[in-house]
Parts: C-alpha cells; sequence; structure tokens
C-alpha cells in the first residue's frame, strides 16, 4: 500500500513537472503572450502630397475607426493591441527610413480587455517627401513593448507614393467609402513665386490695369481679371495632355496624377486637373474665391463673381491649350470659324465657350454634386479649407 502511494505521488510530480515545462514552453514561444498587429487605413500607402498638406495643420482627413485610438491619426500607422489589464504602458519604436527618422511615443492604455488603435509619432523628412515623384517602396520596421517587455519587431513593405499622386477617396475595413478630395487644395499654390510673374505678363496685355479681386465690387471687373488670366496662359501655348492614371493598383485606394504648377509650367501641358488647379491658383492670389469642380473622369474650375458669393461661373480649362473646337461644340463647326482671327481674337471667343460649356457641363452634373455622390465634388478654396490643407509649396 505504501508503494502504491510512493507511485501515485511519483506520478503526480511527473505530471506537474511535464505541465510546467510545457506552459514555460508554451510560453517562450508567445502562444499565450500578447500579440499586436501593424498596419494602416490606406493598403500599405503613403501619399507625400496628403501629409505634407496637414502638416502644419489640425486636420484629420483620413479618420480612424472605431473609438479607442491613441496619438496622432496625421501620422497613418496603425498599432493594434490589446489592454490586458487597466493602464498599460506601451512603447513604440519606429525605424529609420528615408523619410523619416527614428522615433519613440509611448502610451498609457487605461482600459482594461480592450483593443486599441495606436498612432505612433512620426519625424518625417519632408524634403524627401516633396523630392519623390515616383512610387518607391520602403521597409518599415516597429518594435513594440508592453510594460517593459518586448513583443517583438515586425517589418511591413510599404509604397511610398509620388508627390503628383493625389488621394481621392478610400474604403476603410467594412468597405465604406470615404472621399478625400479636399487633397486637391494641396496642389492649388496661390504663394508660388511664378505667380508673380504670371501676374506681371498679364498686365503686360494692358487688359487689366491692376488686380483688385473684388474691389471694385461689381462682376465685370472681376471677369475682366478672370480673362486677362485667361488670355496670358494661352499666350504661354499650353498644350492638352490627358495623363493622369497612376501606378497605383489598389481595391481600397483611389488617387489620381496631378502636375504641380512647376511640373505644368515647365512642361507646358495640362489635363483638366492640372489645368484646374493652375488657374485656381492663379485667382486666389488676386483675391477672387476659385471653386474646384468635379464630376467621374473630369474636373473643371469655378468662380464667384461677387465677394458675397451670389454669382459664380465656370471654366473648362482643357480650352486654354491648343484644342479642336469641335470637341466640344460638334454641331456648330467653330474650327472653321477661326480663321483668319487674330491671337486676342481666338482667345476671347475660346474663352466665352469655355464658359458655355463648363456652366453646361455643371448644371448637367447638379444633382451628383449636390447629393455627394461618388466622385463628385465642389470644393471652394476657401478660408476654411486653408486652415485645414495648405499648399505642398514648391
Amino acid at each position: 500500500m505504501k508503494n502504491i502511494n510512493v507511485w501515485k505521488a511519483l506520478a503526480i510530480s511527473l505530471i506537474v513537472l511535464i505541465v510546467g515545462s510545457s506552459g514555460i514552453y508554451l510560453y517562450r514561444n508567445e502562444l499565450f503572450r500578447h500579440d499586436y498587429q501593424f498596419t494602416d487605413d490606406l493598403g500599405g500607402n503613403i501619399f507625400p502630397s496628403a501629409i505634407l498638406s496637414i502638416a502644419t495643420t489640425d486636420a484629420v482627413v483620413v479618420k480612424p475607426a472605431g473609438n479607442h485610438y491613441l496619438g496622432n491619426p496625421k501620422s497613418g500607422f496603425i498599432i493594434r493591441l490589446k489592454a490586458r489589464r487597466a493602464n498599460s504602458k506601451v512603447r513604440v519604436t519606429l525605424g529609420k527610413t528615408p523619410f523619416f527618422e527614428e522615433s519613440i511615443s509611448e502610451f498609457v492604455l487605461e482600459k482594461s480587455n480592450t483593443v486599441y488603435q495606436i498612432f505612433p509619432d512620426v519625424i518625417w523628412n519632408y524634403d524627401a517627401l516633396k523630392n519623390n515623384n515616383q512610387a518607391a517602396p520602403i521597409s518599415i520596421s516597429v518594435e513594440v513593448e508592453l510594460n517593459g517587455t518586448s513583443l517583438g519587431k515586425k517589418v511591413r513593405t510599404y509604397s511610398v507614393r509620388s508627390i503628383n499622386e493625389c488621394l481621392l477617396a478610400y474604403l476603410d475595413s467594412k468597405l465604406k467609402f470615404h472621399d478625400t478630395g479636399i487633397f486637391f487644395a494641396a496642389y492649388v499654390n496661390e504663394e508660388h513665386p511664378m505667380i508673380d510673374k504670371l501676374l506681371r505678363e498679364a498686365l503686360n496685355t494692358r487688359l487689366v490695369n491692376r488686380f483688385v479681386g473684388y474691389q471694385a465690387n461689381y462682376p465685370a471687373s472681376v471677369e475682366k481679371q478672370v480673362y486677362a488670366l485667361w488670355n496670358v496662359l494661352q499666350k504661354r501655348n499650353f498644350k492638352y495632355s490627358s495623363v493622369s492614371t497612376s501606378s497605383l493598383s489598389s481595391n481600397v485606394v483611389f488617387s489620381q496624377r496631378v502636375r504641380t504648377l512647376d511640373d505644368a509650367l515647365e512642361s507646358s501641358q495640362v489635363n483638366c486637373v492640372d489645368g484646374s488647379v493652375l488657374f485656381a491658383s492663379l485667382l486666389r492670389a488676386i483675391n477672387i474665391d476659385p471653386i474646384l469642380v468635379r464630376i467621374p473622369g473630369h474636373m473643371f474650375v469655378g468662380y464667384y463673381l461677387d465677394k458675397g458669393h451670389r454669382k459664380k461661373e465656370f471654366l473648362e480649362t482643357t480650352m486654354i491649350g491648343d484644342v479642336n473646337l469641335d470637341e466640344f461644340f460638334p454641331d456648330e463647326r467653330l474650327d472653321s470659324t477661326m480663321v483668319g482671327k487674330s491671337q486676342n481674337e481666338m482667345s476671347r471667343f475660346t474663352f466665352e465657350k469655355s464658359k458655355l460649356y463648363a456652366n453646361n457641363l455643371f448644371a448637367k452634373n447638379l444633382n451628383g454634386i449636390k447629393t455627394h455622390q461618388r466622385f463628385y465634388m465642389y470644393l471652394e478654396i476657401s478660408k476654411e479649407v486653408r486652415r485645414n490643407i495648405q499648399p505642398i509649396g514648391k
């Protein structure tokens, strides 16, 4: 009987030893340890134009999903982690890349058994972002510590998009559509050094004596100033270029290629978006409030004729370039009527036809614009927008 009890005791001890050893093994192999996710809301894409345009503002355009988040959502990087006890301390280290320095962020997770989204600080290299004119892959490493214990290091490859790519929209984890067309305002640059040169060229035409915005207080004065801008751009012999697609291939993110003001002036090429943001830059520089209107596959520019915004006009900026007018007005055979006209006569003619075409286009798409359907946009480049979105800069 005694021997049996001894054997039982030995068996129990052996079982305890095996279970204990297994527990230690499993613990060391992280089966029951904390884990975290390193992710983002834009399908692994980083948009320099979006980062630069909100760097000095309080705007959060890509908003966090859910309620429990910490840090600065403008960083774009997300650490998802569950706090198993209250007031857990988290330390996040992002490794250095060509686009940002190493950064360390610390947080306190106040609630237990709660999944948090943590947005670590990022020390961006703004010059590197601004000069990135072609999509480039980068590997980003992150290490997370929870209550002083490392949860390991993870590495993920991201695509840093070109400065010329504007984030149009994205689908969140629940496939909800979020319009981010406000980022087009980043390409409207009323402070660009070339603006003064263009305005000087416009004054040299003597179509206007000065640019006074709404000070004259009547629409005809505004129209005269707007035409002077149209005329000077036509004298620069812009060519229409339909290049607008990017190399982005994503099911959750939508983007549009946009030339910066530098690119448009150097190449003398514009598509509908390029021409619209360029013209909006000039309008805003002379204190006339511009509007960017987007419909699926196209953009044109508008402007208010009075300070109170009671009247407005629209322009089809692709007609600034060397275009076939018969494509816009197929029933009028307009190209044949242009023979023998002076440059200024042609400029005035296309200006008036541009307004006619764009106003008709606006009227046809008014319902989609008013109801905020997908890829429709009516964006006033106002002081309020400028408080959220700043120009990318030279």
